[in-house]
């Protein structure tokens, strides 16, 4: 035997095992903490889908706002206004040609507005580009958009409109019946026809059939409809020695096919646990910390946009963004590289195996730091990963807390948890917001410019701007 290799091999080993951080305490009490958990199975099982404006929705808030003062918090409502939607029982009837009417599995977009019962042929639009409308005669058609279409929701809409179309049913990505509940506009405005996602199988079903030349007919019925609604963030804040905040957010809502537990329950129960935490271990931190529960943002972030709307004269020092942090992979400066070697020294403290891809850069749109990085803010998210088998129903009926997972929250809550009190002593970590032409150079240089448009954000109105 070689002593001397195995005496290598030994030393390698301890080399290795010693350059492994060791876990910061507050990871350790994280990783052992099941009260997200189980407060995300409450108030799933209780109240079930959280659609913003909705008595579930209130009713739920209402039971986290209790959660929260059991643990000593005084959390805050902020109220606003917002463009709401009530889902009805909305129809889809294929009528040609079978022998008997079929009711298709449909879910309609927010802001589809209510009609009377009309028919009408389909037609196949492909991906609703131009090229693709140019193709076939549309007016007075009902067009059928397929799954991997690349035009923005807003543009492909308005393109049917302007071509005398009656309505729009976009085939699903995933197998399996499932649907995605999604928002029609962003901008809030009542969508000018019915928009409404179809089942996969039945989508490609009636493609098949329009292939080989058959008629297609259909009966739509929207009964849902848009009204304005009250709601409410929900804002917990813990003291820091200097004005300079950072900001912790997740949306609360969630579509109401299901009940919200992957979309956005997994951020509502991280917030939470690190909500418990800090209201535990009270301490002398250089920056207050804001935890949010946003409201309104699958219908068009509009509770972040009203928040950073409040926050415009604050000095955020950073907005990190929870919205389905699966177990993370790496942590994104979105864009700000001032932010890459601060977060490289926290990569640097948290085990490889917790941030194995490190740290990232690339900008990214429609979650709740959007608006913040629309007025400057430096944000941060969260690269992650979800099984798939599980994923792949968010949006949907099966979005169900039976779906969660008490390790993949345990694990992400304590690598946010460490995040948010590195960024909470950080001094290297400025306040100062980038200049609207900087965010215009970000948004140039990540390509996001025809999707805010198509959202209503883009290019920003002068108020926005304003220093």
């Amino acid at each position: 035997m070689n002593y001397f290799r195995v005496l290598a091999v030994v030393i390698a080993a301890v080399s290795v095992l010693c350059a492994q951080p060791a876990p910061l305490p507050a990871v350790t009490e994280l990783l052992a903490d099941r009260s997200g958990y189980e407060l995300l199975g409450r108030l799933c099982d209780d109240f079930g889908g959280r659609l913003t404006g909705s008595p579930a929705s209130r009713a739920a808030m209402e039971a986290l706002v209790n959660e929260l003062r059991a643990l000593g918090l005084k959390p805050e409502r902020q109220n606003f206004t917002m463009p709401g939607w009530v889902r009805g029982d909305d129809e889809v009837t294929l009528l040609a040609p079978l022998p008997a009417p079929r009711r298709l599995r449909v879910a309609a977009l927010s802001y589809t507005q209510a009609h009377a019962p009309f028919e009408a042929d389909v037609v196949d639009i492909g991906q609703g580009r131009d090229e693709d409308f140019a193709k076939i005669e549309v007016r007075g058609k009902v067009g059928l958009l397929a799954a991997n279409t690349t035009v923005p929701r807003g543009l492909y809409e308005k393109a049917a409109v302007e071509r005398g179309m009656l309505g729009v049913l976009f085939i699903n990505r995933e197998a399996g019946g499932q649907l995605l509940a999604r928002t029609g506009a962003f901008s809030g405005e009542p969508v000018k026809i019915p928009v409404y996602s179809i089942a996969q199988e039945e989508g490609r079903w009636m493609g098949r059939l329009l292939a080989r030349g058959q008629n297609v007919r259909v009966r739509l019925h929207t009964r849902s409809h848009c009204a304005s609604i009250e709601t409410t963030n929900l804002i917990v804040r813990f003291p820091g020695r200097i004005t300079e905040k950072i900001v912790i957010g997740a949306h609360f809502d969630s579509w109401d096919l299901g009940q919200g537990a992957m979309d956005n329950g997994i951020g509502l129960a991280q917030l939470f646990t690190i909500a418990k935490y800090l209201a535990a271990h009270p301490a002398d931190r250089l920056r207050p910390i804001e935890l949010i529960w946003y409201n309104g943002e699958e219908q068009g972030l509009w509770g972040s946009r009203h928040a950073s709307s409040v926050a415009r004269t604050e000095p955020i020092a950073a907005m990190v963004n929870l919205d389905m942090v699966g177990y993370p992979l790496s942590v994104n400066a979105c864009g700000a590289a001032a932010l890459v070697p601060l977060l490289t020294r926290f990569a640097a403290t948290m085990p490889v195996e917790r941030l194995r891809e490190g740290v990232k850069n690339v900008a990214w749109l429609a979650s709740d730091h959007t608006p913040y990085q629309l007025d400057g803010v430096n944000v941060i998210t969260f690269g992650a990963f979800i099984d798939r088998e599980v994923n792949r129903y968010y949006h949907d009926v099966a979005d169900t807390f039976d779906k969660s997972d008490p390790k993949l929250l345990a694990e992400s809550s304590a690598t946010i948890g460490a995040l948010t009190l590195f960024l909470a002593d950080e001094p290297a970590l400025s306040a100062t917001r980038s200049s609207p032409v900087e965010v215009a150079e970000l948004v140039k240089i990540h390509g996001l410019a025809p999707r805010l448009t198509a959202m209503g954000l883009w290019p920003l109105p002068a108020p926005s701007v304003h220093r």
